[in-house]
């Protein structure tokens, strides 16, 4: 294949997209012994994981494999290509869920899908700086969209419903992991604990407002309320409660209106 062919099948993906859902059989052999799509993916990802999503480029990772530049471009198009593969290598299959019948409503099984999520982007920071181009199009991603929308499957949300709520969901929890990374990242660069930095801005804080113009303010760096130290936890914990909080009203207002089905949670 040329650098930039594309699929021009019924799903419009890239041919490398297409290897990845098993629709397309794979190249009988590179043009040198031993390149494949994976050890591409699999190089790319460690750059990634060691110098930041920053350190991909193709130029970057045939010089990990000892390859070519141009003869990565017979598995994967062009760059874009490669970060829907890194992430869906990153990704993995979602873990499984409590099944209803074992006592899991909705609200617990949700909760679930975003602290595992959370899990995954922790561990793989990088995928952070991933750009958002489009609705999920690999395996692993599709099966945690599908895997969503089962667990609000009987709550009487209409399908556009309870895709707009996993949005909501999955967005707070990519939000949530972005500002940790960024405020870990902070720290790191300091070279001081988490709880020194936490400390500091509270007293910089505390001489920079005023009571009378900053009341709210003035109260918060007074209490020490910003976050609880020594729970990494804690604001997604409490964040992600209120987001289901909320998710639950709009439920028991489905689940309350006439000839909608009843919910589980």
């Amino acid at each position: 294949m040329t650098r930039g062919e594309r699929a021009s099948g019924d799903t419009g993906l890239p041919v490398s997209i297409e290897r990845a859902w098993g629709l397309r059989a794979r190249p009988a052999k590179g043009p040198r012994p031993g390149l494949s799509l994976e050890r591409i993916v699999d190089a790319a990802v460690g750059i990634a994981a060691a110098e930041g999503l920053g350190g991909v480029s193709m130029g970057r990772v045939a010089k990990e494999l000892g390859a070519s530049t141009m003869s990565l471009y017979r598995y994967v198009a062009a760059k874009d290509e490669l970060y829907v593969l890194m992430r869906e290598a990153a990704l993995g299959p979602p873990p499984p869920l409590p099944a209803p019948e074992e006592g899991a409503g909705w609200r617990a099984a949700l909760a679930q899908w975003a602290w595992a999520q959370r899990r995954v982007l922790h561990a793989h920071l990088w995928m952070l700086r991933v750009p958002v181009v489009g609705p999920p199009v690999s395996p692993h991603s599709v099966a945690w969209w599908e895997q969503g929308l089962q667990v609000l499957e009987g709550t009487g949300l209409e399908p556009g419903e309870q895709f707009s709520v996993l949005m909501l969901v999955s967005g707070f929890v990519r939000n949530e992991a972005l500002v940790r990374a960024d405020l870990d990242a902070a720290v790191e660069a300091r070279g001081v604990p988490a709880e020194e930095v936490r400390a500091g801005y509270a007293r910089t804080l505390g001489r920079l407002v005023d009571p009378e113009r900053h009341p709210a303010l003035s109260r918060l760096a007074a209490t020490g309320g910003m976050g609880a130290p020594g729970d990494p936890d804690h604001d997604f914990r409490f964040g992600l409660e209120r987001v289901l909080d909320g998710i639950d009203v709009l439920v028991r207002s489905r689940t309350r209106s006439p000839g909608r089905g009843a919910g589980h949670g």
